[in-house]
């Protein structure tokens, strides 16, 4: 996780606050949309509703799905990080200088400096995940372009070749056992 500046922790506080959900959970959101590059994210946090996607232009999914106070709330704060990250500049791998988000109040500072690019726990080769995830002790990087899966399990990585599947999706339990489930065009 990359490390929150305190202007970047006055900013995301504020939003968690205006939607009452954790500052873990904007935080998780951060991270979904900086790797869905400020237009999507696919996240899994449970002040969210458990497993959940957003998209640019409305579309919003939660597990709670009958829930629209949530699905709003989501959508809220999504919207406000995705603007938060187009001032970021992210057009390929994370940089230090991504780390700035020109607003009309000037320059607000989201991460400690130098500590954006130290912040992946994946190999680097593998470029900008499309989807990542986290719980109990296990996360995944799924990267379509090099069809690479990276699994972290208690600090340990491994990286899979997906070779032609195109994943469309990840579950993961809350119970506390470490497996994942994937969806792809086989199923």
């Amino acid at each position: 996780m990359r490390q929150l500046s305190e202007e970047g922790r006055r900013t995301l506080g504020g939003i968690a606050e205006r939607y009452g959900v954790s500052l873990g959970a904007v935080e998780h959101l951060l991270m979904a949309i900086i790797a869905g590059q400020a237009t999507q994210a696919q996240f899994n946090h449970p002040d969210l509703g458990g497993m959940g996607q957003w998209s640019e232009g409305g579309m919003i999914m939660v597990g709670d799905m009958f829930n629209n106070a949530l699905k709003a709330n989501v959508a809220g704060v999504c919207s406000e990080l995705s603007a938060l990250v187009r001032g970021m500049d992210l057009p390929g791998p994370q940089t230090p200088s991504q780390s700035q988000y020109q607003g009309q109040g000037g320059g607000v500072s989201l991460f400690v400096p130098g500590a954006l690019s130290a912040g992946n726990w994946w190999p680097e080769e593998l470029g900008h995940p499309a989807s990542t995830g986290a719980q109990n002790d296990l996360r995944y990087a799924f990267f379509p372009t090099t069809r690479r899966l990276a699994i972290d399990i208690g600090g340990r990585v491994m990286v899979y070749d997906t070779k032609d599947h195109r994943i469309g999706g990840f579950s993961q339990q809350q119970s506390g056992d470490q497996s994942l489930s994937f969806t792809s065009q086989y199923g």
